[in-house]
């Protein structure tokens, strides 16, 4: 199960009480003050960890509680510290606490306090003064801290395939990875996203998110796409696929089904929108040859170039490919050409 949206409680642990003692031995008077110090009480860790892929575990344990400090005793004994709870996190994950971003962990191994155990407790030999030789007084540990955080996930992924629901985009995702997301002729089979992972020219591996489909007011919280619209903002190049409809060859509706994803995607952020984008026009083998044609050269009179592709027949998948790996190498030269000159 895909969770990427959970709140939790964090209680980070008490510091252990100062303790008041006397040394009391024979043949030893005036032995003063020997209370221990309390223990510092735990503190709560979030890792990043790049082997989880959900927060599904946070909805069976919402609250995450580290250990408390042990009191201090007699003969200058002090408190055991409580022990961390350090909690796994998968990579992309954001935390908030009400309006306000806390961190953001995209890198392995990240951690994050997201609560600090509180201060043990001086005991009384700290209070002896020349004056004050038999302190009968000790510190209380300071509480642990606690918050309400909510943990929103958004997925780190090299290429995010966007569109309506049914376009194709699990079909594509199944033929050029080897991800096995659920296909179906209805439209919303997906309802999470699903990754998938090819290489690139020189062996690097290239992670591809399907997003489940868009529809209009996604961006307003229609259908299932605005809960995933956020996992696109990660995404370094968008690729757009539309979809031949065999029972209609008009090609305003197949430009209207273009724009109306881009108008979803700009409402929701600025960012999406002008993420770099390739166009793919999908089910080629469902219409005629001319119509494709007619098509493609319609949108490259708007300025756009579109792969033509058939995912389910596997026709045109290695142009697209290259496309991609074609685009992500443009944006990674990009920065050495700038600071060449």
């Amino acid at each position: 199960m895909f969770v990427d949206y959970v709140k939790i409680k964090v209680k980070a642990g008490d510091g252990g009480n100062g303790c008041v003692s006397f040394r009391r031995e024979k043949f030893v008077p005036r032995g003063g003050p020997n209370g221990g110090d309390g223990g510092n009480g735990g503190s709560v860790f979030l890792e990043a960890d790049p082997d989880l892929a959900t927060l599904l575990d946070f909805r069976f344990r919402p609250l995450i509680r580290a250990g408390k400090g042990q009191h201090g005793r007699g003969k200058n004994m002090h408190g055991r510290r409580g022990k961390d709870a350090v909690v796994k996190v998968p990579l992309g994950t954001v935390v908030t606490e009400g309006e306000r971003e806390l961190v953001d962990l995209t890198r392995p191994g990240q951690r994050f306090c997201a609560a600090r155990g509180g201060r043990g407790g001086r005991g009384n030999q700290h209070f002896a003064t020349p004056t004050l030789r038999t302190p009968r007084i000790a510190e209380e540990g300071k509480p642990g801290e606690e918050r309400s955080l909510i943990l929103e996930l958004k997925i780190i992924a090299d290429v995010g395939l966007v569109g309506l629901p049914n376009a194709g985009k699990s079909t594509l995702l199944s033929h050029i990875t080897r991800a096995t997301p659920k296909i179906a002729s209805y439209p919303f089979t997906t309802l999470h996203p699903n990754l998938g992972v090819f290489e690139d020219l020189v062996g690097n591996h290239v992670v591809i998110a399907d997003i489940p489909g868009l529809i209009e007011g996604a961006s307003r919280g229609a259908g299932l796409g605005h809960r995933f619209l956020r996992h696109i903002e990660r995404t370094r190049l968008l690729v757009h696929i539309i979809a031949f409809d065999e029972a209609n060859f008009d090609f305003d509706s197949l430009y209207e089904k273009y724009d109306m994803v881009l108008r979803e995607l700009e409402a929701y952020t600025d960012i999406l929108a002008r993420k770099p984008r390739i166009v793919v026009l999908n089910k080629i083998d469902l219409v005629p040859e001319e119509f494709v044609q007619g098509a493609v050269e319609a949108f490259r009179g708007k300025g756009i170039d579109p792969v033509c592709i058939s995912a389910l027949e596997e026709i045109g998948l290695q142009s697209l490919l290259e496309r991609i790996r074609e685009k992500l190498g443009q944006m990674d030269s990009a920065p050495e050409k700038e600071e060449d000159e």
